[in-house]
């Protein structure tokens, strides 16, 4: 089973549907809907100086808001930055992966899933 925890709906397209193109039918394989809560990535402030008059905090990422605990046999798409901070104590996220982009050059699907490592 795959969980969506990004804040919209995952389209997958299929391997050859060209860019460019602002029909969402075309090639569409699969939507997966999101959850209602979706993952974030967590910050914490540390620290704050100043660097020619701009304040500049100092910010440590690598951890979530509202990622579920792993559980058999499920794996949940999360955003890149998501996965990235807990990479490689979580296999059991996804990634959309290979991006589908209208005419305007927005992301509107992809083609398949990833799992970073």
């Amino acid at each position: 089973m795959i969980r969506n925890l990004t804040p919209h709906p995952i389209r997958i397209y299929a391997d050859d549907r060209p860019d460019g193109h602002d029909d969402l039918d075309w090639g569409l394989l699969h939507v997966i809907s999101p959850d209602p809560t979706p993952a974030r990535l967590g910050m914490e402030p540390q620290a704050r100086d100043h660097r020619d008059g701009i304040p500049v905090d100092r910010v440590e990422y690598g951890h979530t808001e509202d990622l579920p605990d792993r559980q058999d046999g499920i794996s949940y798409i999360v955003s890149l930055p998501v996965a990235l901070a807990i990479t490689p104590r979580r296999s059991d996220l996804l990634v959309p992966y290979r991006e589908v982009r209208n005419s305007s050059g927005t992301v509107i699907g992809c083609r398949q899933l990833a799992q970073p490592v």
